[in-house]
């Protein structure tokens, strides 16, 4: 990982919510917040709760006495995530990393971490603090995203990018959100930071934008590829992003897209 891997800021916050929340988070997002809210918690701890998706979905399925602290390394995303849900006073916004978190020990009763254990620079003690936060026989739920192969419109645009920058190509995508999902490796580090009963699910899902230019947009402007493909000609932004569409629309046609996406649903019991 490099350090514009985790930066997230600027017009990114914006563009992330319009147009990738909708094209490959939401639905994963209800998955989670159905199998976190069966658990029936009281305290529940968000770890990089971006703008929200999953904030949001845990709101609609937990009752009114529920308590939700949503937290975030990148204070943009907080800000855009609060400012969808400022009315609801169950939840409790803070600026926090995962891997030092500002709580007592057993202070939560679940924690939940939408597609952010990738971003990570140390995966184990990001997991040792979700251990040292939760009560006993207390839970944590998190996906990652398969390989890139498996995710048709993020394989297609990183294949795109390197022809746009073929001395250079930009490989976030497949280096970070794609780079985590060997099951041992993931059932590894789980162990060594403490947890036990680990279940690891593949869930498959279909990603769907009205044209290609949408999911190329997503990618190269709302997430930090965007910052990869500036570092390397800030000029070339939006021809980047027209190739990521062209051959999108190669692959799908020039009309409403629809490709394979495919995670894993991680759940361990401390």
């Amino acid at each position: 990982m490099v350090a514009t891997d985790k930066l997230f800021a600027g017009s990114i916050p914006e563009i992330y919510e319009r147009f990738l929340v909708p094209l490959i988070f939401e639905s994963y997002a209800r998955d989670l917040a159905g199998r976190l809210a069966k658990a029936d918690p009281r305290d529940v701890l968000e770890t990089a709760a971006g703008t929200g998706v999953l904030t949001r979905a845990l709101a609609s399925r937990l009752p009114a006495h529920a308590h939700i602290v949503a937290t975030d390394l990148n204070q943009p995303m907080l800000d855009h995530a609060k400012a969808q849900q400022s009315g609801d006073r169950r939840i409790e916004w803070r600026q926090a990393d995962a891997q030092a978190l500002p709580f007592q020990e057993q202070s939560f009763d679940a924690v939940g971490c939408q597609f952010g254990v990738m971003f990570f620079p140390d995966k184990i003690q990001g997991y040792k603090e979700a251990l040292r936060v939760l009560r006993p026989g207390g839970r944590f739920f998190f996906n990652v995203w398969d390989k890139i192969s498996e995710n048709d419109f993020a394989d297609i645009v990183t294949e795109a990018l390197a022809a746009v920058f073929p001395d250079d190509p930009p490989k976030f995508l497949a280096r970070t959100p794609h780079g985590y999902h060997d099951e041992k490796q993931i059932r590894a580090d789980l162990s060594a930071a403490g947890f036990g009963d680990v279940s690891i699910e593949a869930v498959s899902a279909r990603s769907k934008a009205p044209s290609p230019l949408e999911p190329a947009t997503a990618y190269c402007q709302g997430t930090p590829l965007r910052n990869e493909i500036v570092a390397r000609d800030p000029a070339r932004l939006e021809e980047a992003t027209k190739q990521a569409a062209e051959a999108l629309a190669h692959r799908f046609g020039n009309g409403a897209v629809d490709g394979r996406i495919r995670a894993f649903v991680i759940a361990a019991s401390r």
